[in-house]
């Protein structure tokens, strides 16, 4: 529940924001998917999900360094990167749905004449195919993905972005993210921001850290902190 004289309460919220991996949608699955595809190329073994999963919100960077020990910079980098967009593009909805709840969330804010968006550091050429193949593209007010502006979250102009093109101002806005870039990004933008537990954190994450408003343990949650 939210936290007395958190918000606003001159600026009811009006438009929800959403980080996309491990916040609205589950697609650590076909992340882990793809990489296992490209370790198998290399001779390499499976890595189970529960390995993967806690980099699945931080982009191909982390993931490779899961899957292969390799940064930028490292010889081989650039070539891992590309083979293994490519097989994500191509499996980019083979398991991956929406939260548990979130379907309905969604039908709920529509009948409150409530609109949403999803601000994600995720590549356009992927962020775009994706919200389609999930059906949700044409409904969202705003999709800002990581190559959108020149700046990406921590900042908070793809957030402020948002906002415009959803018609609302930084405070009448909801943001919800598993990291701690999403809660930094939405803090400094001026949003009511909250952590979405059931996403991607890892054992070294320190939510307690974060500027977080609140927590949400599940998509149904977010309801509290529009009423």
């Amino acid at each position: 529940m939210p936290k007395a004289g958190l918000i606003n309460t001159l600026n009811k919220i009006r438009t929800i924001l959403f980080d996309l991996d491990g916040t609205l949608a589950d697609t650590a699955p076909d992340l882990a998917y793809a990489l296992n595809l490209l370790r198998a190329q290399y001779g390499l073994d499976e890595l189970p999900l529960e390995t993967i999963r806690p980099a699945a919100s931080h982009g191909s960077i982390a993931l490779l360094k899961v899957g292969f020990q390799k940064e930028p910079g490292d010889e081989g980098f650039e070539t891992l990167r590309k083979e293994y967009i490519s097989l994500y593009q191509t499996n980019i909805k083979t398991h991956t749905t929406l939260f548990p709840g979130m379907a309905t969330l969604l039908d709920t804010l529509e009948e409150r004449n409530m609109n949403w968006g999803v601000v994600t550091n995720k590549p356009a050429g992927l962020t775009e195919p994706l919200l389609e193949a999930l059906g949700i593209r044409q409904r969202a007010a705003c999709v800002i993905s990581g190559d959108s502006l020149p700046e990406r979250k921590p900042h908070p102009a793809p957030l402020l972005h948002a906002c415009k093109l959803a018609g609302s101002q930084a405070t009448e806005c909801l943001y919800i993210g598993d990291a701690e870039r999403d809660i930094v990004a939405g803090h400094a933008a001026g949003m009511t921001t909250l952590i979405a537990m059931f996403g991607y954190l890892s054992e070294q994450d320190q939510p307690d850290d974060w500027p977080a408003d609140g927590r949400i343990n599940q998509a149904s949650e977010i309801l509290n902190w529009l009423d």
